[in-house]
């Protein structure tokens, strides 16, 4: 905590530091200041505040309404050898005579005795100071100490069992009985109360006295069933959280896209290229159609780029070997025009009857 956040030690004078307490840093920290407070809310500069080397705080007076005693506290500071100053900490503090909120008390020690209602509960104190481990009558000795009391040696006369009926009838009936509100309300009965003291004689039975400072019943006589917020062995209770959280789901499908980088040109050409060679490969080789089963398939390309088909090759001039002599061509074409069938419809060449007459001769 720096000096600022007390009562200042306000000084004109800065020392050797001569940068940070120059009017122009003085006017840096009444700027700073007028952007935190509203129009007219920065006072006179005080002075200032040597927090250490290089480290100065400039003081001004708060005039903001309600802050009585309060300053804006302006820290400037410069790094070694600098001549700028720079603004640190800006902020509003309080003064001598400044007016502060009280001091924040736990609940635990704000609670007093008293303040605890008929319906109210106080948390359970496992370790509390004021009681201790109890324990229960297992010897005759304790029997003939409980009647010797019940004698009433020294007094010159005692409760008669009418008066002593009367008296324990209106207690049980009372605000101190089971029928009170508090006892409808509480978690324990008085029975199994650390605080409860029982009465000597045969009350005791019935009764005990009130022993715990918080409890409303304090000082006064309960009956084992009544009971109260104060309970030794019970907790406050818990309220409930004002949020219902349901079961968490998971969707799948709400995707939150933290951030998106931009795909290089490259990627995408290998993605689009490795798709289409997919579906190439993937595609059905169509069966060739009747009309076009005895139709030549197109040659290869070329290695030079150039395509060649039998559609495009002549059908009207007969293929010509170069190597071939002219003659044996000649023949050859001869003979596959006389082997060729005539198309659908088409009339057949007619024959000379010489030709056909002497075919037969020739044969004969």
């Amino acid at each position: 905590m720096s000096a600022a956040t007390k009562t200042p030690r306000i000084t004109s004078r800065a020392g050797k530091e001569t940068v940070l307490a120059a009017p122009a840093a003085v006017e840096l920290a009444r700027q700073a200041a007028e952007e935190l407070a509203r129009p007219g809310e920065v006072g006179d500069h005080l002075g200032m505040v040597v927090e250490g080397d290089r480290l100065i705080t400039h003081v001004f007076e708060a005039r903001v309404p309600g802050y009585r005693g309060w300053h804006w506290a302006i820290t400037l500071a410069r790094p070694p050898r600098g001549r700028v100053a720079t603004v640190c900490e800006a902020e509003l503090l309080p003064g001598e005579g400044a007016l502060l909120a009280p001091e924040w008390v736990p609940w635990s020690d704000r609670l007093r005795p008293g303040d605890v209602g008929p319906t109210d509960a106080l948390p359970y104190l496992a370790d509390d100071p004021r009681l201790e481990q109890g324990y229960e009558a297992t010897g005759e000795e304790d029997a003939d100490r409980l009647a010797i009391y019940e004698l009433g040696l020294g007094r010159p006369r005692v409760l008669s069992p009418e008066g002593r009926r009367e008296a324990l009838t209106r207690w049980y009936d009372g605000d101190r009985g089971p029928q009170a509100a508090s006892a409808k309300a509480a978690k324990g009965q008085c029975s199994t109360c650390g605080f409860l003291m029982k009465l000597d004689g045969s009350p005791r039975t019935v009764f005990g006295v009130c022993a715990n400072e918080w409890s409303p019943d304090d000082g006064r006589v309960v009956s084992m069933d009544h009971g109260c917020g104060a309970h030794s062995e019970t907790d406050a209770p818990h309220p409930a959280s004002l949020w219902n959280p349901s079961a968490p789901v998971i969707d799948e499908r709400d995707l939150e896209v933290l951030a998106t980088h931009p795909v290089a040109p490259e990627v995408v050409e290998t993605v689009e290229a490795d798709a289409e060679g997919e579906t190439e490969a993937a595609a059905p080789v169509s069966e060739p159609d009747q009309e076009t089963a005895g139709e030549p398939v197109a040659a290869a390309e070329t290695p030079s780029g150039e395509q060649t088909t039998a559609a495009e090759t002549p059908t009207d001039e007969p293929l010509v070997d170069r190597d071939v002599p002219a003659e044996i061509a000649q023949e050859e074409a001869a003979e596959s025009a006389a082997d060729a069938v005539p198309e659908f419809g088409e009339p057949e060449p007619a024959q000379d009857d010489a030709a056909t007459d002497r075919k037969g001769l020739d044969q004969a």
